[in-house]
């Protein structure tokens, strides 16, 4: 490769820092694999865990059909969640600290009990986790004008954004994962809809192959660590001034964000 990985990782970070779109990686490198697309994940993240950040979950990406057809894959991706990711339920985020945002809405998972693969199932998940709560994942592209194949979005620690968490805790044995609704709005004005079933089947089933995927990288699932198990909707394009709000019913209850 004429650009090593940890050079790509650079780049990333500057498009990041700057705020300034990079070409993707698989214009440069058209056989460039997933696998050493998740080395260059991985050695981004070691650049900010040398930065004083902390690892505080994990994000699964291209969880439903549509969204793996549209990359042309046949399983989902996954990122990691950092503790400066995390904005608080209804605040506000300003307008330079993401490139190209886009608002999802999703399940998000917090766990009790350390998970590791392989061969981990929905029942070991249910197991681990000490509470799910709704959350929006705002996820954002560092590669110019979204034009990402899955080795893309892969280096690019799988379009990871920021993260809000709503305020509603509850157990898993008080809720069907699969039968969940959630509508999502823009400026108070629907925008799509969803259901737990629209992610794998179940969202803990989301988790479930995000532990056994970690297991092929020497990688798990830690207690403490929120895991947003995957859009539960088609993602909303957000400007400056939008507020966006995410209803789950009436156990999970909503949550929202700002953009400055």
């Amino acid at each position: 490769m004429i650009v090593s990985l940890t050079e790509w990782s650079a780049r990333f970070l500057k498009a990041e820092k700057t705020g300034i779109g990079i070409s993707a990686p698989t214009n440069e490198i058209p056989d460039l694999n997933v696998e050493d697309a998740y080395q260059i994940q991985l050695e981004t993240i070691r650049s900010k865990i040398q930065s004083g950040l902390e690892v505080s979950g994990k994000k699964i990406g291209l969880t439903s059909k549509a969204m793996q057809q549209v990359l042309g894959v046949n399983e989902p991706d996954y990122g990691h969640l950092l503790n400066g990711m995390e904005v608080q339920n209804n605040g506000y985020i300003p307008r330079c600290r993401l490139i190209q945002p886009k608002v999802e809405a999703e399940v998000a998972f917090i766990l009790k009990k350390d998970l590791h693969g392989p061969n981990i199932t929905v029942d070991d998940v249910i197991e681990a986790t000490d509470y799910v709560v709704a959350s929006i994942e705002v996820v954002d592209s560092r590669v110019m004008d979204w034009k990402i194949k899955l080795q893309d979005t892969v280096a690019d620690n799988a379009s990871s954004g920021l993260y809000i968490l709503g305020d509603r805790k509850i157990h898993l044995s008080e809720i069907d994962l699969p039968s969940i609704q959630m509508s999502l709005y823009k400026n108070g004005e629907f925008m799509n809809q969803g259901t737990g079933d629209a992610v794998l089947g179940n969202p803990a089933t989301c988790v479930a192959w995000l532990v056994n995927k970690l297991n092929g990288f020497k990688g798990s699932l830690n207690a403490g660590e929120v895991i947003l198990s995957g859009a539960l909707s088609a993602a909303i394009e957000a400007k400056p001034g939008d507020r966006f709000s995410a209803d789950f019913g009436d156990k999970l209850g909503k949550v929202s964000v700002n953009f400055e």
